[in-house]
Parts: C-alpha cells; sequence; structure tokens
C-alpha cells in the first residue's frame, strides 16, 4: 500500500511535483498545504486541507511532508518549511521521477526532487531539500549543497560545486570544476567559465 503524503505549497511547481509523484508511485496524495485563502481549492486534483500554522497537528496525523512549493532566487521559505518539520519530527523523502535517470553511486539527500528526464551521474551528491528540475544534467563528481534549485535545461559538467542555498536558471551551463560561492543567484541561458564567489549575483 502506497504511503501517505501532504504537500506544502499549491502552485505551479506544486502541480509539476504531484505528476512525478504519481508517476513514481511510492505515495498518495492526501492533500495540499497552502494559504489559507486557497483552503478547498483543487489544484489539478487535490484539495488544499490545512494552512502553514496548522502543520504541528498534520504531523500528528500523517508522517510524510513533500514541500512544493517552488525557488526563484533565495530559499528562505522553503528553508524554514524544511526546519519546521524536522522539529515536528517529519519525513521528507526524496522524490524521483521514473523518467530521470539517477546513478546508483550518486546521493540524493532527504526532500530534493528530481523531476522527470533529469540526469544525475556517478559520484555526484544532491543535498537536502534541493530541486533537480525538468531534464537538468547533473555529470559526475558534481556536488550540489542543501537548499539549491538547480532549473530545467542546466548543465553541470564534471567536478562543479554549488554551495548552499543556491539557485540556477534555465539553460545555464557551468564549465568542468567550477564552483558557485553560496547563497548566490545565477541567471537563465548563461555560460559559466570561472567559479563566482558567495552571495553573488549573475544575469546577463
Amino acid at each position: 500500500m502506497n504511503q501517505k503524503l501532504i504537500l506544502i505549497g499549491g502552485g505551479g511547481h506544486c502541480r509539476s511535483c504531484i505528476d512525478v509523484i504519481e508517476e513514481e508511485g511510492k505515495y498518495r496524495i492526501c492533500g495540499i498545504v497552502d494559504v489559507p485563502e486557497k483552503r478547498n481549492k483543487n489544484a489539478i486534483g487535490y484539495d488544499v486541507v490545512a494552512s502553514d500554522h496548522e502543520l504541528d497537528e498534520l504531523v500528528k496525523e500523517y508522517s510524510n511532508f513533500s514541500i512544493t512549493i517552488g525557488q526563484i532566487g533565495k530559499p528562505e521559505k522553503r528553508m524554514f518549511l524544511y526546519n519546521q518539520l524536522k522539529q515536528y519530527g517529519a519525513k521528507l523523502p526524496i522524490v524521483v521521477s521514473p523518467r530521470a535517470y539517477v546513478s546508483k553511486h550518486a546521493k540524493v539527500g532527504e526532500g530534493s526532487f528530481v523531476m522527470h528526464n533529469a540526469v544525475v551521474n556517478a559520484a555526484a551528491i544532491i543535498g537536502k531539500n534541493c530541486i533537480i528540475n525538468t531534464g537538468a544534467l547533473i555529470e559526475h563528481d558534481v556536488i550540489v549543497e542543501d537548499h539549491c534549485h538547480i532549473s530545467p535545461g542546466v548543465v553541470l559538467n564534471g567536478g562543479v560545486k554549488i554551495r548552499k542555498e543556491s539557485f540556477i536558471g534555465s539553460n545555464t551551463v557551468l564549465r568542468e570544476r567550477v564552483e558557485i560561492g553560496a547563497q548566490s543567484v545565477v541567471s537563465c541561458g548563461l555560460r559559466i567559465m570561472h567559479s563566482i564567489p558567495d552571495n553573488s549575483l549573475v544575469r546577463k
């Protein structure tokens, strides 16, 4: 029997996550947590059953939670929810699309999503509460630290390091062994040839 799962956040990213969860088939979605004004509204087949301030009560009834709000830029909201859920004793499963490839020699941290057609190659390490979005390529020996979003179509070549709480925009390509400093934001469609320091904002 599939385990019960509650989703937190009912926007556009949630709809993509629902599709991955349904295809993976390991969990049965029992509802969505969102802002109070969205209570009882529907997100492609699932009702908003509670708001954020009711999480402590929900954890008494359900064990498994997934954070399904998106991350454009900084990850503070996703980090806050992750830490709150851990404090309450909730479990945050790893969700991997059956249409993604994750090497048996790679590691993915709790609460992370690997979306459709993403590739996580050998000896890559993905941290906790990360989004590896649709069609992203994570090559061998890449490290993506906690609370990062690797957007659709990103290419992280071998040995790249993405430090914690960073965002890499769609279709950006990073040369091998480049390091992106913590809490950085890299815009979409770029070619990153050199390492950048913490708290950088890189755009066209």
